[in-house]
């Protein structure tokens, strides 16, 4: 492949495919909204009515956290770091079961619309709110990333505005979020879901037609050392081994699918327990399709470019533009398809940045607002919470900008999810699995987790790694054919950035640096768990944890661990099995208007079905 080489550019037809992709998202949300209206409950407009099916919460499941990042982040990361990323299939395995038999028993059984609803109930009101203001946090940072990644696509293939499309694309989801309910959500995310697999296969499709094969693929990567699946180097500080990608990859997609509001909002929206967990499950088989692609795409990307890397030559500026890159060199002779390959970037970011900020503002109101001022009328909340969704989806647009200086971003985005996610997973650990923890150990502990995972993770974006840390794998422009006066300059076998930089800085790097700081970042949740469990569990104990009176309703319980929800079983089991707990905090008020921005709005119990005796 020549540097110099000039790809395609967008023609109508291509811009016609993207169009078409936001046209039918859009009316699914627009349909929904309408609809929407003329339900009886908010319970029908937020959750559901908890009336939904496992397959189409399981594809939303996967959609959900599959967007841009992984289009865009994925691909890029097999490129310039190999193969050794699929190993996260084995990762999904136990965050399925680990969230499917411990949390999603007691929220369902709860029947919490907010998880944060259930540290008030397990710890108090302080721990609520703190867990609200670090979910805000997290979810902030997370959907700046995602607003950054598809106009980074857009920025490559079609020449738009980089910060225009950054502003362009939060805007849109700002509008966006404003439209329908769960329901809306569910099934715009099912659409999206397969726009993202089209437009993957439209690249491995035609990958394997230029290269002659997906025989030469696999020959090509073998030889440039991209299959390097088992690396049992159990250093934790090297960024990705076997037992990185498995331990610390299972506590950060633990911290997401486990006790993320966005996640458990969906499988609780199911009709029956097993429904929920059967969602999971099948939603396991989506996150293993998704990674097939990506990484199927990045081997397809060092293939085709091994000889000239267009990163190096300057063809794109930043690694995660060369999947667009790819796409309109590839695709170029076929109207449509790289349209469909954008959609697929985007598709995935309209619902994730959609219903994160919804998310964000419900909670704002549902948590921080509400129980203080409860004079408020529900036409005035309704009001507050769409101009926080405008606060946020500002705000969001304005952390795209530091997203932009955060690397790779898929790294990015899972970094995120562990120095903050890995926090919260803890505190719902701490309570849901250990009696002795109080209120005093819970926020400690928290306070603890949260201070070492930013103290790492910040350490690492301002020293980062070293490449004998991070092991980028050799990229060669052997095969461009420069224009410039001094072709050798660039020649390289490595990422630059990674190369003299660095090394010439060793020496005044802080010994703390190489070590501490190197810590592989899929490491951070697992770290920051462990801090919360075990300085919480220690100030329990010292601060009379042993002689609380705790509801049993708020641990895990024999009832939860049932792994006979296949079986059949008497429709007492099946009743006392999801048995909804009358507990409150304070009365029921009128709900009134049907209101999107309300996705965790305490809502009215279900009938006396799953109420319990008195």
């Amino acid at each position: 492949m020549s540097g110099a080489r000039v790809t395609g550019s967008f023609t109508v037809w291509d811009y016609v495919v993207f169009a078409a992709m936001l046209v039918i998202s859009a009316a699914i949300g627009i349909y929904y909204a309408f609809a929407g209206r003329g339900q009886k409950t908010t319970k029908d407009f937020l959750i559901g009515g908890r009336s939904m099916t496992a397959v189409p919460v399981a594809l939303s499941l996967t959609a959900s956290f599959m967007s841009a990042v992984t289009v865009l982040g994925t691909p890029a990361d097999v490129y310039r770091f190999g193969a050794i990323y699929a190993i996260f299939a084995i990762s999904y395995v136990f965050v399925i079961i680990i969230s499917s038999e411990i949390f999603l028993p007691i929220f369902y059984r709860l029947e919490v619309t907010s998880t944060y609803e259930y540290l008030e109930l397990r710890f108090n009101k302080a721990v609520r709110i703190l867990g609200t203001l670090i979910f805000i946090i997290e979810m902030v940072l997370y959907t700046g990333i995602v607003i950054y990644a598809p106009a980074l696509a857009l920025n490559q293939v079609t020449g738009f505005h980089l910060w225009g499309a950054v502003i362009s694309t939060g805007a849109v989801c700002t509008f966006y979020c404003t439209l329908g309910g769960l329901k809306a959500v569910i099934w715009t995310d099912v659409f999206q879901i397969g726009i993202m697999v089209a437009g993957f296969m439209s690249v491995i499709i035609r990958s394997v037609v230029v290269q002659g094969g997906i025989g030469t693929i696999l020959n090509d990567s073998y030889y440039g050392g991209r299959l390097n699946f088992w690396d049992f180097n159990p250093n934790p500080l090297q960024r990705h081994t076997f037992w990185t990608i498995v331990i610390g990859g299972t506590f950060t997609w633990t911290a997401i699918y486990g006790v993320n509001q966005s996640q458990v909002q969906r499988y609780i929206a199911c009709k029956t327990r097993f429904q929920a967990k059967l969602s999971l499950y099948i939603n396991l088989l989506g996150l293993w399709a998704i990674l097939a692609c990506a990484v199927l795409c990045g081997l397809s990307l060092y293939s085709v470019y091994k000889d000239c890397d267009p990163w190096t030559a300057g063809s794109v500026s930043a690694a995660d533009q060369l999947m667009p890159y790819l796409a309109l060199d590839i695709l170029k002779d076929y109207p449509g398809l790289p349209g469909l390959f954008v959609a697929c970037a985007y598709s995935g970011t309209l619902s994730t940045v959609s219903s994160s900020i919804n998310a964000l503002a419900a909670v704002t109101v549902e948590d921080l607002i509400k129980p203080y001022f409860k004079s408020l009328n529900d036409k005035k909340l309704s009001w507050i919470s769409q101009g926080a969704s405008i606060f946020f989806g500002a705000l969001c647009i304005a952390m795209s900008a530091v997203a932009s200086l955060m690397g790779s971003v898929i790294q990015a985005a899972l970094s995120i999810f562990g120095m903050i996610g890995g926090p919260l997973l803890g505190l719902f650990s701490l309570g849901i699995l250990f009696r002795v923890a109080n209120p005093t150990g819970a926020i400690v502990g928290l306070i603890f987790g949260f201070a070492v995972s930013l103290w790492v993770g910040i350490g690492a974006q301002i020293y980062p790694p070293l490449t004998i840390r991070t092991l980028p794998l050799n990229l060669s422009t052997a095969g461009c054919n420069f224009t410039s006066e001094s072709p050798e300059t660039n020649w390289t076998t490595a990422v630059p950035i990674t190369s003299t930089g660095g090394q010439m800085q060793v020496s005044e790097r802080p010994a703390i640096v190489d070590h501490w700081y190197s810590l592989s970042y899929l490491y951070l949740s697992l770290l920051a768990t462990l801090v919360v469990i075990v300085v919480g569990l220690i100030v329990s104990l010292l601060t009379g944890g042993r002689t609380q009176n705790i509801n049993p309703d708020f641990l895990l319980g024999r009832q939860d661990m049932s792994s006979c929800d296949f079986l059949p079983r008497s429709k007492k089991e099946k009743k006392d099995n999801v048995e909804v707990l009358n507990w409150k905090p304070y009365p029921p008020v009128d709900e009134g208007l049907d209101n999107p921005a309300f996705n965790q709005v305490e809502t009215e119990f279900p009938g006396n079905k799953y109420r319990p005796h008195t």
